[in-house]
């Protein structure tokens, strides 16, 4: 309820700045450079433990690798290699991913094409082109429980770990009226997230918002040098997908019973 409050009342807010909006990321898309996706999407991390581990990415534009050349240089692969060492097994991975889509459509078009019959980890990066689209909480929360019930049809025993919401806040291309409008419509997804998840066995998310002043100081890193962590003003650079995927890999492997 307080969430939805707060939606309604940042459209009310929001409104008068849609033309500017429009015209803002008009400007943004043509200036900001088109990337590919990440290519080779299906890779294995093998360091010689007694049994393995199957694990599948699912989501948007940052789990389709926008911003690197290869998913093993990406969040999938990074997220990959610490798994290995923190579970002590080897990592099957493959990316189901598309860039520019949301909830919905990873639910139509992504899910029905999944190959794989056994799983053991599902991880899922989503937020960023719902909230792009001007998404609801009430249609946000719908398209993720169709999702979640796509993928437990097929896998109804995997755990399934959300990621942190993406920090549009932080991304140096975007104005601050778009920071202000998507920024604070991405954290209220992401809260309506946490609450819906809190009753959901076996399924997790990882809600701790994303700043580049706490990443770069447990990281060691300047905070006032945001190109470290932005491969085109955006997406993410190599340097912030393994940050990324490291500390997902903490919170996977604190919450995984093999």
């Amino acid at each position: 309820m307080k969430h939805s409050l707060k939606y309604n009342l940042g459209v009310v807010t929001s409104l008068p700045l849609l033309p500017l909006l429009y015209f803002q990321g008009k400007n943004i898309r043509k200036n900001v450079p088109t990337l590919p996706e990440a290519k080779e999407t299906i890779g294995f991390v093998n360091n010689n433990f007694s049994s393995d581990l199957h694990i599948l990415t699912i989501g948007e534009s940052t789990i389709a690798g926008v911003g690197v050349d290869y998913h093993i240089n990406g969040f999938t692969g990074a997220l990959a290699t610490t798994l290995s060492t923190k579970l002590q097994k080897n990592i099957h991975w493959r990316v189901y991913a598309r860039s520019g889509y949301t909830v919905a459509k990873v639910t139509t078009k992504i899910i029905p094409k999944i190959e794989e019959t056994k799983v053991d980890i599902i991880v899922i990066g989503m937020g960023g082109n719902d909230a792009f689209t001007l998404n609801s909480p009430k249609k946000w929360l719908k398209d993720i429980e169709n999702l979640i019930n796509s993928i437990q049809k097929k896998f109804p025993e995997t755990p399934i770990y959300f990621t942190n919401m993406p920090p549009i806040k932080e991304f140096p291309a975007f104005t601050k009226t778009i920071k202000f409008v998507i920024g604070n419509l991405v954290e209220i997804l992401g809260s309506e997230l946490k609450n819906y998840l809190k009753s959901k066995k076996n399924i997790f998310y990882y809600d701790e918002v994303i700043t580049l002043k706490n990443w770069s100081k447990r990281n060691n890193l300047s905070h006032k040098n945001s190109s470290l962590y932005f491969s085109d003003g955006v997406h993410p650079s190599e340097l912030t997908y393994k940050i990324w995927a490291k500390e997902m890999a903490t919170f996977i492997s604190s919450k995984f019973k093999a």
